[in-house]
């Protein structure tokens, strides 16, 4: 216990030791976040009117973040599975980093939910076994899984600070299995993501069997595309280096993953659009709108051009080997997957609606700025889970340090 003790107040010390870079990027995020807290109050006061979803479209920019979100936590194991099943010593110098990110990424998750409800006092519905929907809703199925993958990471991601702290050796015989587990339960939270709309037979856009594979590829490319991003910032602004070795993995990764998630759309428009029927209709809003409803055709287009823009540049080896150049393709990549699966995916599932009503969507400010402040306060878990990480990775978080 003194040392569980110990371990969290050198962890917290050092997290909160910084230059004036850091306080001013949590300073940021913490402004935003008291933004949120305060649209969140409004909205739980004045009821979801105060947002621009509506009884026709119920899921808006909440959801679409969160079926987003799901894939960046599962994309982290992109790092782990060449860590542990390939012994990549590259990867596995920032294994525990990706299993950072994951466990930010499912709590983010877990407050769009809570965003997404409306009513956070009916949450616990969807508490297994005593909630009504925690079994017989395919999102109480969901927020299971995400639990568990949670926790999954929580247990492996800590426990290996902690013998890294300590200085001892990690038992094998139980982290091992753990992490197997882990790396299949990844592929399982954007497969039961997946499973959350296309069983829905009412919205054509969505009900079909290839939602899973196409969750799972834009999984792969967004989760390492932004894991990329972050080890430049850690190789920019830490003493911890991370091997190109790795970077240059994820890049090929980030490549095919693209290639075949935009091989799944473009073959999605072909089946669709060549004998066009009224089940195409929410496709076809969303690339040429629909009764001179035209809200979402740039939002479309522009995740088409991010897209194949991206993957253009990281079949060139110029811009994939090239750690300055890197980025742009990486950020390309990312927003344009956040459009294509988020609003993108959405919202064109309920235009039309099931008895033929055409209403469009427009996020309020109340939306975006609680969205903006549930991202702050992800990268605001995330700065601090990483600082700490790193301290302890590079020796200057240990037990028994001279003070």
């Amino acid at each position: 216990m003194k040392q569980l003790t110990r371990f969290a107040a050198d962890y917290v010390g050092y997290v909160l030791k910084g230059g004036t870079k850091f306080y001013a990027w949590m300073g940021s995020l913490a402004v935003l976040m008291i933004g949120m807290m305060y649209v969140f109050y409004l909205q739980n006061t004045e009821g979801l009117i105060v947002t621009g979803m509506t009884s026709q479209i119920h899921d808006g920019l909440y959801f679409a973040n969160l079926v987003f979100l799901v894939g960046v936590a599962a994309g982290a194991v992109t790092i782990v599975f060449p860590a542990y099943v390939y012994h990549h010593e590259g990867m596995h110098k920032v294994a525990v980093l990706g299993e950072m990110l994951a466990i930010t990424a499912v709590i983010m998750v877990m407050m769009f939910v809570f965003a997404h409800m409306g009513r956070p006092d009916r949450l616990w519905h969807m508490i297994p076994p005593w909630g009504i929907y925690s079994f017989s809703s395919m999102l109480g199925w969901d927020v299971l899984v995400l639990n568990g993958y949670l926790f999954l990471n929580l247990v492996c991601g800590f426990y290996y600070l902690w013998v890294k702290y300590t200085g001892g050796q990690v038992n094998k015989k139980w982290f091992m299995p753990l992490v197997y587990i882990a790396i299949v339960w990844a592929l399982s939270i954007h497969t039961v993501t997946a499973f959350l709309i296309s069983t829905m037979p009412a919205r054509p856009m969505w009900f079909h069997s290839m939602m899973p594979i196409r969750f799972i590829s834009t999984a792969f490319a967004a989760g390492p595309a932004l894991i990329i991003l972050i080890f430049m910032i850690v190789r920019n602004n830490t003493k911890f280096w991370v091997d190109d070795s790795a970077i240059k993995l994820l890049a090929t990764i980030v490549t095919w993953c693209l290639g075949i998630a935009l091989f799944l759309t473009m073959s999605e428009v072909v089946v669709e659009l060549y004998a066009r029927t009224e089940h195409a209709n929410g496709l076809y809003y969303l690339m040429f709108g629909l009764h001179g409803l035209t809200n979402l055709v740039p939002w479309f287009w522009s995740a088409v051009v991010l897209m194949v823009g991206a993957f253009i540049l990281f079949l060139m080896p110029r811009f994939r080997n090239d750690m300055k150049l890197l980025p742009i393709p990486c950020v390309m990549a990312f927003a344009g997957i956040w459009i294509e699966k988020g609003m993108g995916l959405i919202v064109p599932g309920f235009i039309p609606t099931p008895i033929g009503e055409v209403t469009e969507y427009y996020p309020s400010f109340v939306e975006w700025l609680l969205t903006l402040g549930i991202w702050a306060f992800g990268f605001f878990i995330l700065t601090i889970l990483l600082k700490g990480a790193i301290g302890i990775l590079q020796g200057e978080i240990k037990y028994g340090a001279a003070k």
